[in-house]
């Protein structure tokens, strides 16, 4: 039993110092990457911004692309799961509006940093996920909204042309609530409200309109 206890405290001991080390050299790269750009920092220098060894370093990430990877992944696994809940229990249309931006609004805020650099490096992002940051984002809008029309959470109107407009409105926006939060950190969460207000207004005042239309 003791053996048993001093095996799972030795695997639970090394869990901790892999993630230790692997937040350590993201941190390094969010520091790097903030300074020097995305393009001029290289492996050396996110070394050298770890009390870690090359060879520990490469232990966890094979290339500066894989950092910048990992990052963006953290960014979106989580926001595209808070996106899809909250869409799909949206019983009106201002309510799927309103989630909708609030979500990606709030995370833009919690890591401005890793959004502004999605933006800023969109060739280096569509190497690695073949995509664009807001193609991303939003990868799972299409399905979302077919499923709102067809429960009447939202007008029968031209999907591919709803959908390009909510990237629209989201692509400037969002970049704009990351520069001002990186800008004044302490008004994240009012940035973030008015931001989604604006949009939710803009959608919501629209929406009538559009189902006059032939």
């Amino acid at each position: 039993m003791d053996m048993l206890s001093s095996e799972k405290e030795a695997t639970g001991k090394r869990e901790q110092n892999r993630l230790r080390n692997r937040q350590a050299i993201l941190n390094a790269a969010r520091i790097c990457f903030q300074e020097q750009g995305y393009e001029s920092t290289t492996i050396r220098d996110l070394i050298q911004n770890t009390d870690l060894a090359s060879g520990t370093f490469y232990n966890y990430f094979r290339s500066k692309q894989d950092i910048f990877a990992a990052l963006l992944s953290d960014f979106l696994s989580g926001l595209n799961e808070n996106l899809i809940r909250s869409r799909r229990s949206a019983k009106t249309t201002e309510e799927f509006i309103h989630c909708s931006y609030l979500a990606l609004y709030s995370a833009t805020a919690r890591d401005p940093l890793v959004y502004e650099l999605a933006h800023s490096n969109d060739r280096a992002l569509k190497e690695l996920f073949g995509s664009g940051i807001l193609g991303l984002i939003m990868m799972s809008l299409e399905d979302d909204v077919r499923d709102a029309i067809e429960k009447k959470v939202l007008p029968e109107v031209d999907q591919e042309y709803l959908c390009t407009a909510f990237f629209g409105v989201a692509y400037g926006t969002s970049l704009m609530v990351a520069r001002r939060v990186h800008q004044c950190p302490e008004q994240a969460d009012n940035e973030v409200h008015r931001a989604t207000d604006l949009s939710t207004a803009l959608f919501t005042g629209g929406l009538p309109k559009l189902m006059t239309l032939p």
